[in-house]
């Protein structure tokens, strides 16, 4: 399968890197400490900022934060595959842009709200930038979301809803949550669960702040306590939510940074170059040149099953599977590039940002802290070997 750029998609590669390296603030993506896969280094969170938001803003002017949606819903009608080529360039810059609003909630949406839905939420995604966390994960339930216990109870207009969310990253920072809660206990539980949009001012939710290994606060534990939700805010059936979750679990899973793997690594080789002209290598060249040459192949790989979801989506192949192969071969990739460069690098992996000797700004040491999260989030690699075994090859589900 031959996924070389055709001269339309090029001149689109080139337009972003240009729009990039023009408009991103100076020093921006040195300056960042995100590590590509990781869930704890998303937000410093640098992307609300002025800089990055005004950044941001530009994207939209150009119509990229929602460039596949459909024109007539605010997006910019391109093909999927442009919005990979978009996302790589992006990633590759480390800059802020679309997040879980425009890549999760719209396209949900999209798929299974309804038309009253798609005119309460899709204008205030693609024109107002609204952002979203995802409310799933709770205190006794996380790869098994069908298991969660916050309850949401009918009382006229309103569903009234109590209950805990944990692990909520930027849940501080946004405008709405996007969660699941359980409407019915009297069937199995996989379809007694609702989907629907919360507003973050409503009355009774409190949110409380939870340090992560790096340092920083990413994550939150939620708690609601009689809040009031008007039902008009369900996405498409009620008790159908578990079922969304699903396809909405799919697009996450697509939301893959791709070139900041490859960023690393040139910066990784960067390094290598310099120190074995220097003589200050910590390591011997042998194990150099072998992990260095092992990471190059990895990259070209992921970055393989990366474009090739891109292309079965813009054909209207089914990509469940796909999703969730990216998703592992993504993530266990974060964690052997943390752990080989800390290898490579020896004690000088081990420096912290600010320190005058660490290499990469000492992005390695904050990597390798949380290149762990990456094989968690969005579904565990254990959840993902399930998936891929079940509905790719037909094995029974691993009890």
């Amino acid at each position: 399968m031959d996924f070389r750029f055709s001269s339309e998609q090029e001149a689109f590669s080139q337009e972003v890197d240009g729009f990039i390296r023009r408009e991103l603030p100076a020093n921006w993506t040195d300056e960042s400490h995100y590590w590509p896969g990781g869930y704890g280094t998303i937000p410093d969170f640098e992307e609300l900022t002025p800089a990055g938001e005004e950044f941001r803003r530009k994207l939209g002017e150009k119509g990229w934060l929602t460039i596949s949606w459909p024109k007539e819903y605010g997006g910019a009608g391109r093909s999927h595959f442009e919005q990979a080529i978009f996302h790589e360039r992006l990633s590759y810059h480390r800059a802020p842009g679309p997040g879980i609003a425009t890549l999760i909630v719209g396209p949900t949406i999209l798929s299974f709200g309804n038309e009253e839905s798609k005119k309460d939420w899709l204008p205030k995604i693609a024109r107002e930038n609204s952002r979203f966390w995802l409310a799933y994960s709770e205190p006794a339930a996380g790869s098994d979301l069908a298991s969660i216990q916050t309850r949401a109870v009918e009382d006229g207009d309103d569903l009234v809803i109590n209950g805990q969310k944990t692990w909520s990253s930027a849940a501080h920072i946004c405008d709405y949550a996007w969660m699941l809660v359980r409407t019915d206990t009297s069937v199995a539980p996989r379809k007694g669960i609702t989907l629907i949009i919360v507003d973050n001012r409503s009355e009774g939710i409190t949110i409380r702040p939870l340090t992560n290994i790096c340092g920083f606060h990413s994550f939150n534990e939620v708690f609601f306590d009689d809040v009031r939700v008007p039902k008009r805010n369900i996405i498409g059936e009620r008790n159908l939510g578990w079922y969304y979750a699903m396809l909405a679990l799919d697009f996450e899973r697509l939301i893959v940074p791709i070139g900041g793997f490859k960023r690393v690594f040139e910066e990784l080789l960067h390094w290598c170059l310099e120190a074995r002209r220097k003589g200050r290598t910590s390591t011997s060249e042998s194990l150099m040149r072998n992990e260095m040459a092992e990471l190059a192949i990895e990259i070209d790989v992921a970055y393989m099953f990366f474009w090739q979801t891109a292309w079965m989506i813009d054909r209207g192949l089914p990509t469940n599977v796909e999703a969730s192969v990216l998703k592992l071969v993504i993530t266990q990739l974060s964690q052997k590039l943390a752990s080989a460069a800390v290898g490579i690098l020896g004690p000088y992996g081990e420096l912290e940002k600010g320190t005058r000797w660490a290499p990469l700004n000492g992005r390695v040491c904050t990597g390798y802290l949380d290149c762990i999260s990456a094989l968690v989030g969005a579904g565990t690699s254990e959840i993902q070997r399930n998936i891929i075994a079940a509905r790719g090859l037909g094995l029974p589900w691993a009890s």
